[in-house]
């Protein structure tokens, strides 16, 4: 066992020449991966902001409300980018190339374990801080550098195949935008109301409890609601190849919570969602949920919700937005690329849970491969 400190150092490199700009500045999420800043950046100085150059990881010393997680990342491309001052950039010392991979270091980051020790020895009273000298204490066992950078190597195949599904994911977004603009301009327009039915069955009987909701991406999802005194029998089921909507907020969100259900087993949500049912032969499912799903969709839907303190869609209005519809065949070919962008999206978040799941396997499989 060595202590961290032995192997890595802080970096404190400034933009004090303000040569990057506002698209250089990230944010650290408890993914450990870097996100795009939310912070509005608006006549703030970046002088005093910190660089992470290449081979750089920066921490948020701060672990407060932050779901017992460490929010960290490593920097593995050729931009800079800029942080707060207020976190921590460092790197793994020079003379320490030959004893520590920094993606091997990385690996070791990414276990749950990493994320407990560091909220256990986190200090503070309402701003809990792991400091600089707290990741210096940690004791970690480091295999040889060639046993390290065999299970790196594991690691960024599955990272790569992620990338590559990321890839094919972008191409297939540009065909089906391609097709939705080139109906836009030659199909007939049809209202929703002459495609689509309103039904309301309920869980009378209690037997489905799956309790799921609709985020503003029109993904099903669970419910985040306290459930634990709610009489499930009043709400709403939704099959396979049902619709199902909650348009109270839509003027708040600027979007429509909107989604297919895709799964063999019924769900059920609550009793203020809208729940539809195709009933016309001229359209496909699928096709409609594309359609809906462009942002011009939302921002239309916006346009005409009602100005009540909620903001909601009414459903008359819903039902009077007009669709393009295309010939099956047409609908179809689009409809290929909707699925197959689906069946990729599960391959991505898959892999994405795998890549989570594997570090601690992959770390003890090089201690102990090393010993």
């Amino acid at each position: 066992m060595s202590m961290l400190g032995k192997f890595i150092e802080q970096v404190d490199v400034r933009n004090s020449d303000g040569a990057l700009g506002e698209d250089s500045v990230i944010g650290i999420s408890t993914q450990k991966s870097f996100i795009f800043t939310k912070a509005d950046l608006s006549g703030v100085s970046l002088t005093s902001y910190k660089k992470v150059p290449k081979n750089c990881f920066v921490y948020v010393p701060d672990t407060s409300r932050r779901g017992n997680k460490m929010a960290l990342a490593y920097n593995k491309s050729e931009k800079i980018y800029l942080v707060s001052a207020i976190y921590t950039v460092f790197r793994i010392k020079e003379d320490s190339n030959n004893s520590i991979l920094p993606e091997y270091l990385f690996l070791y980051f990414n276990r749950p374990e990493f994320d407990r020790y560091a909220r256990f020895h986190s200090w503070g009273s309402a701003r809990e801080v792991f400091s600089w000298d707290d990741m210096c204490d940690i004791e970690i066992d480091l295999p040889p550098l060639q046993i390290q950078q065999k299970y790196v190597d594991v690691y960024n195949a599955l990272l790569n195949n992620q990338q590559a599904y990321e890839n094919s994911l972008a191409d297939l977004n540009t065909a089906i935008a391609a097709s939705i603009e080139e109906f836009k301009h030659t199909a007939p327009r049809v209202p929703v109301g002459k495609l689509l039915d309103e039904i309301d069955a309920r869980n009378r009987d209690g037997k489905i409890s799956n309790v799921q909701g609709i985020n503003i991406n029109k993904e099903f999802m669970p419910s985040v609601a306290n459930l634990s005194e709610t009489d499930l029998s009043k709400y709403k089921v939704v099959k396979k190849n049902q619709f199902a909507a909650n348009f109270m907020h839509v003027m708040r969100d600027k979007k429509i919570p909107f989604g297919l259900y895709h799964e063999d087993k019924p769900c059920i949500i609550s009793p203020a969602y809208f729940v539809f049912i195709v009933k016309s032969n001229d359209v496909l499912a699928e096709y409609l949920m594309l359609w809906i799903n462009r942002e011009e969709g939302d921002r239309y839907a916006w346009f005409i919700s009602d100005s009540s303190i909620r903001g909601g869609l009414e459903l008359q209005h819903f039902f009077e937005i007009k669709i393009p519809l295309p010939s099956i065949p047409q609908q179809e070919a689009v409809v290929n690329f909707y699925n197959a962008r689906n069946l990729i999206q599960r391959n991505i978040a898959a892999l994405g849970n795998m890549l989570k799941d594997i570090c601690p396997v992959l770390v003890k499989g090089a201690v102990g491969e090393g010993k």
